[in-house]
């Protein structure tokens, strides 16, 4: 499983629509290297979830997986979601602000506004149909890398640049008042 070279803001790759992927590309062994390959890479990056087109494969798949992350201590644990095709929509007005950064955009955060509570539909990497309520912090990870599959990159939907920052500074001065409403966030939603 040899890891992927992760596309950074500028790449065209990063921009463009993922394709869909029929049912029977999924079945092949070259698919499903790619799978093990982008999972393997996400961990390997310690991300919290990568999708394909990040690693230059403008293809509908994403991986999520938070295991007591050290880049998000804060993000409740979520057990590996392989997602092919996904579809994500909100089942509530309810938002929330987040602090967002992105393998594709190393050293750079700022605030984000995710519905609190989603519905991702899609398959998972056997093409069995998978149907997932998620809630909170979680349900903004996974709205952050389906955006991935729309071409769509964090820094799109901060809605005021002046909370951009270097994650240096994102943990000298933003860190502990983030994590108190992350905390919140965790409590009130359960995710």
């Amino acid at each position: 499983m040899p890891l992927r070279k992760i596309a950074t803001l500028g790449h065209p790759v990063l921009r463009q629509t993922a394709r869909a992927v029929g049912r029977e590309e999924l079945g092949t062994p070259a698919l499903q290297g790619f799978l093990d390959d982008l999972i393997e890479t996400m961990r390997d990056a310690s991300g919290a979830g990568l999708a394909a087109n990040q690693v230059h494969e403008p293809i509908r798949v994403c991986a999520i997986e938070i295991k007591n992350n050290a880049r998000y201590p804060y993000k409740p644990n979520w057990p590996l979601t392989v997602l092919v095709n996904p579809v994500v929509e909100p089942i509530t007005d309810e938002t929330f602000l987040v602090y967002e950064g992105c393998l594709s955009v190393p050293n750079l955060r700022g605030e984000v506004r995710r519905f609190a509570g989603v519905r991702v539909t899609g398959w998972d990497r056997e093409g069995k149909d998978v149907d997932l309520l998620v809630k909170g912090l979680t349900a903004g990870t996974f709205q952050h890398e389906l955006d991935h599959l729309d071409g769509k990159v964090f820094v799109d939907r901060v809605e005021d640049t002046r909370t951009l920052t270097t994650w240096a500074d994102f943990e000298r001065h933003h860190m502990a008042a983030f994590v108190e409403r992350a905390r919140a966030i965790v409590a009130k939603y359960g995710g």
